[in-house]
C-alpha cells in the first residue's frame, strides 16, 4: 500500500453563518466515511475558539482524495465556501510517518 494521503483543514466561519456551516460540514461526515479509500474523516470544533472548525482526513491515496473532491456536493461547497467563511480554508497536507499496519482493517 502507498503511504496514506492526509490533511488537516481549518474553517473560520462568518459569525452569522457558523451554525449553518457546522451543520453542513457535519452532513459530510458519514457519506465521506463510506467512500472508497477513506481511512479517517473527522470533524472538530476548536475548544479554545468556538466556531472554528477543524477537519482531519486520511485517504488511501491522492487519487482517492481527488475522487472525493470531485463529487458534486463538494464541488458546490467549494464554489460557495466564501459565502460561509471569514477567510479561505487553511489546509495543510501531511506526510504520515505512522501508517496503518497490514492488520488494520482500514488499510
Amino acid at each position: 500500500m502507498d503511504q496514506p494521503f492526509t490533511l488537516v483543514g481549518t474553517a473560520r466561519p462568518k459569525p452569522e453563518r457558523a451554525t449553518e456551516l457546522q451543520e453542513l460540514l457535519l452532513s459530510f461526515v458519514e457519506p465521506t466515511r463510506q467512500e472508497p479509500g477513506c481511512l479517517e474523516y473527522h470533524f472538530h470544533e476548536d475548544r479554545d475558539e468556538p466556531d472554528v472548525f477543524v477537519f482531519y482526513e486520511a485517504w488511501r491515496s491522492k487519487e482517492d482524495l481527488d475522487a472525493h473532491l470531485a463529487l458534486p456536493h463538494l464541488q458546490d461547497f467549494w464554489e460557495r465556501r466564501m459565502d460561509y467563511l471569514e477567510r479561505d480554508l487553511e489546509i495543510r497536507y501531511l506526510t504520515m510517518h505512522s501508517p496503518y499496519g497490514a492488520r488494520d482493517r482500514r488499510a
